[in-house]
């Protein structure tokens, strides 16, 4: 299937891929297709979710109030009383300068990032909708077409928190399939 991934969505596979290491998720979720999908301003997908008022930036915060990081939160802690400044300078203290980092930092995520169901679902759905349209290729708008069809992962939820109207979107959308085919 990834033969028929035209450049712009090849790159959406890999920044999906990159979005979920920034967030330390230990998969690649719809919400990380959604944040590539949004990560490229200046193609059509993007551009068309930005006019409906989702930006990458806004897109982030939702996935982090739904799933977080895997990263502490020094604001949160220090809500209840814990200092992690303080917590981080002890444990340095008594275990050597570094020692609550891995290899490359706290908690990070390494080597392949498989995908979940859902997003795997989203991804044969775009070669779907790609067929629908009579395309031999899969743009990243097919991408967008696969999320909005697969209808149940986070990015669905982000997108319809957002005010985005599925039907609305696909309308306006598939004119730039076909200018890319």
């Amino acid at each position: 299937m990834f033969e028929r991934f035209t450049h712009a969505a090849r790159q959406v596979v890999t920044q999906a891929q990159a979005e979920a290491r920034l967030l330390n998720h230990r998969h690649i979720g719809t919400e990380h297709l959604l944040l590539a999908l949004l990560s490229e301003a200046d193609q059509p997908p993007a551009r068309l979710l930005n006019e409906h008022g989702l930006t990458h930036e806004g897109a982030t915060a939702c996935v982090k109030r739904y799933v977080g990081t895997d990263e502490l939160d020094a604001d949160a802690l220090d809500s209840i009383g814990i200092d992690l400044a303080a917590v981080r300078e002890k444990i340095e203290q008594t275990f050597g300068t570094g020692a609550l980092d891995g290899p490359r930092g706290p908690k990070s995520v390494t080597g392949h990032i498989p995908f979940d169901p859902r997003a795997k679902k989203a991804l044969e759905l775009s070669l779907r909708e790609a067929l629908a349209l009579k395309h031999k290729h899969i743009a990243d708008g097919h991408i967008l077409l696969g999320l909005l069809r697969e209808g149940q992962g986070l990015a669905s939820k982000i997108l319809s928190e957002s005010g985005i109207d599925p039907a609305d979107l696909r309308t306006r959308l598939k004119p730039h399939l076909a200018d890319r085919g």
